[in-house]
């Protein structure tokens, strides 16, 4: 693939439009400063609401982080293979704005219907406008996650930079669920950072989901990303040329 994908680009410019109405180039900018700071230096405080206290950092995590979830979410599904055949329903916990569940659904070729669930009243709103604008069916809600009622066969579960950020009761609640999701029939997808000082939980759900037959990954690849995109990115001295993350999967279908 030579250029960032087509349905990605064209996905960004449509959040362009949402986000940079209101506000200026120089607001966006600062927000995705402040999370660029909570992600690498207090993602595991859990900061909680105070992530999104700004319109500059809403519109950050909107136009920045989202794309960039995207774009990674997608290069690990296809590596996976998970997208084939299509899962009927993808459950995207701790769904954000998304970004996560809409790259699956379109690997999968806009065929799954997906169901979110977030904390954030702001983010459930904003995912579904991201899958309606991307042409995809789902519903997103407010919720717990380690309370969501899992999908059965034929289904898929993601946690998308998202287990981190749960309280160790809410985490420990939700493994043995995953488990039983996978044991019934559906693929499970986690993913996080690569750093290892953002999840010490990491080591212990690696080695559970290796137990039951699955697999742990490191992704680098190089980041295909919009031009505006790339521009933000360098504005607000980050470099994203290369996108990295890990992941752990289960293939419940085997």
């Amino acid at each position: 693939m030579s250029a960032a994908d087509p349905t990605l680009v064209d996905w960004f410019a449509a959040l362009e439009e949402r986000h940079l109405g209101a506000l200026r180039f120089a607001e966006v900018r600062r927000g995705v400063q402040a999370l660029s700071t909570w992600y690498v230096q207090r993602r595991a405080q859990a900061a909680g609401a105070r992530v999104f206290d700004g319109a500059g950092k809403r519109a950050a995590f909107a136009l920045f982080y989202g794309p960039l979830h995207y774009a990674a979410t997608r290069e690990i599904v296809l590596a996976l293979g998970a997208a084939d055949p299509p899962p009927v329903r993808i459950l995207d916990l701790g769904c954000g704005t998304g970004a996560a569940g809409a790259a699956w659904a379109v690997a999968a070729g806009r065929r799954p219907v997906l169901r979110g669930v977030d904390c954030q009243p702001w983010a459930v709103a904003e995912a579904e406008w991201s899958w309606s604008r991307l042409g995809l069916a789902g519903r997103a809600r407010q919720g717990r996650v380690e309370r969501e009622r899992m999908p059965r066969r034929g289904g898929a579960v993601l946690l998308a930079y998202t287990a981190n950020e749960l309280d160790p009761p809410a985490r420990a609640a939700l493994l043995p669920r995953l488990l039983a999701a996978a044991a019934a029939g559906s693929r499970v997808l986690v993913i996080e950072p690569i750093a290892a000082e953002v999840a010490p939980w990491w080591p212990d759900w690696e080695a559970t989901f290796e137990r039951h037959r699955g697999r742990s990954d490191r992704w680098r690849s190089s980041a295909l990303l919009p031009e505006r995109l790339r521009l933000l990115d360098r504005a607000a001295g980050l470099d994203h040329r290369e996108l990295t993350a890990r992941s752990l999967y289960l293939d419940g279908r085997t």
